[in-house]
C-alpha cells in the first residue's frame, strides 16, 4: 500500500510540472462557469493499479469536481471496460486529465506486465518480486503495482535490508566476514541476502549462515545445482537478465523467489483515455 501523505507530495509536483502558471488553452477556450462530464475508459485489457491516486489528481486540483471510481486496483478490465466518471467544472477536468492519466497508464503498465510475469510461472514454487530499478520518485507507487499484478516487493529502500553485493565482499575480505559483521549489529528480525555468481560463493553463504542467497547471473544448469547444494537451508533467488522468455525455466530449478526489473523499467505503455 502506499502512503498519502507522500502520494499528495508527488501529486503537487505533478500538476505543477503540467501546469505551470495556468492551462492557457483552458483559460482561452472555455467559459470559467461551464461544466461536463467525462468517463475514463480502458482501451485495452489490463489490470489496474493506481485509480485512486488518478481520482486523487483530480480532486486535488479541483476538489469541486465530482468523481466516482468505478474499478478496483488489481481488477482484470476489458477493453471499453469505464473506469471512473469525473464531472464538475470543464476547465478543471481539462486541465488535470493528463496528470492523472499519467500515473494511472503508468502503474496499470507495470501491474499488467507484472501478472504476464506471474502467469508463466504458474505452478511452480517460485514468486516474482520487484527490484529497486524503479522511476526516481516513484518507487512507493510503482512496487504498489507490482503487487496488483500479483508480484511481491523486495526491498522498498535500502534501509529494509542488508543486501551483501561484489563490493561489499570485496571490501570486507570475503563472504564469511562480511556476513559476521552485518548480523552482529542487525536488527532481530531483519535478514541478511548475499548476492552469488559462482557455486564456491554459495558454500561460503551458506556456511557464514545467510538467510537468502540470490543467484546472480547463473546458467540454469548452475541454478539448479545451487539449488540442490542449498537444500531450503535459505530462501534462494533467481536474478539478472530474466526476461517473460526465460524466467519459466528459471522457475524450474526449484527457487523460492525470481525477481526482474523488467516489470518496472520496460513495462509496455496501457492506453487509457478520458472523454466526455
Amino acid at each position: 500500500m502506499y502512503d498519502l501523505f507522500q502520494t499528495d507530495r508527488l501529486i503537487e509536483l505533478w500538476l505543477q510540472e503540467d501546469i505551470g502558471s495556468c492551462d492557457l488553452t483552458a483559460q482561452l477556450m472555455l467559459d470559467a462557469d461551464a461544466t461536463s462530464k467525462f468517463r475514463m475508459v480502458a482501451r485495452e485489457p489490463m489490470i489496474i493499479a493506481g485509480i485512486e491516486v488518478a481520482a486523487r489528481v483530480l480532486k486535488r486540483y479541483d476538489p469541486g469536481l465530482t468523481v466516482n471510481v468505478l474499478v478496483s486496483d488489481g481488477q482484470a478490465v476489458s477493453k471499453g471496460n469505464k473506469l471512473m466518471t469525473v464531472s464538475g467544472c470543464a476547465r478543471s477536468i481539462v486541465t488535470a486529465e493528463r496528470p492523472a492519466l499519467n500515473i494511472l497508464q503508468r502503474m496499470s503498465a507495470i501491474a499488467t506486465e507484472t501478472a504476464r510475469y506471474c502467469k508463466e510461472i504458474e505452478g511452480t514454487r517460485a514468486r516474482l518480486i520487484d527490484t529497486r530499478k524503479t522511476t526516481p520518485g516513484l518507487r512507493m507507487l510503482e512496487k504498489h503495482a507490482v503487487t496488483c499484478g500479483g508480484g511481491l516487493n523486495h526491498r522498498l529502500g535500502l534501509d529494509n535490508g542488508v543486501m551483501i553485493k561484489d563490493n561489499h565482499i570485496a571490501i570486507c575480505g570475503s563472504i564469511f566476514k562480511a556476513v559476521e559483521r552485518a548480523r552482529n549489529g542487525l536488527p532481530v528480525l531483519t535478514r541478511i541476502e548475499v548476492e552469488c555468481d559462482r557455486l564456491e560463493q554459495v558454500e561460503e553463504a551458506l556456511q557464514a549462515g545467510a538467510d537468502v542467497i540470490m543467484l546472480d547471473n547463473m546458467a540454469i544448469d548452475e541454478m539448479r545445482r545451487a539449488v540442490k547444494l542449498i537444500n531450503g537451508a535459505a530462501k534462494v533467488e533467481a536474478s539478472g537478465g530474466i526476461n517473460i522468455k526465460t524466467i519459466r525455466d528459471v522457475a524450474m530449478t526449484g527457487v523460492d523467489y525470481i525477481s526482474t526489473s523488467k516489470i518496472t523499467q520496460a513495462a509496455p505503455p496501457v492506453d487509457i483515455g478520458l472523454d466526455e
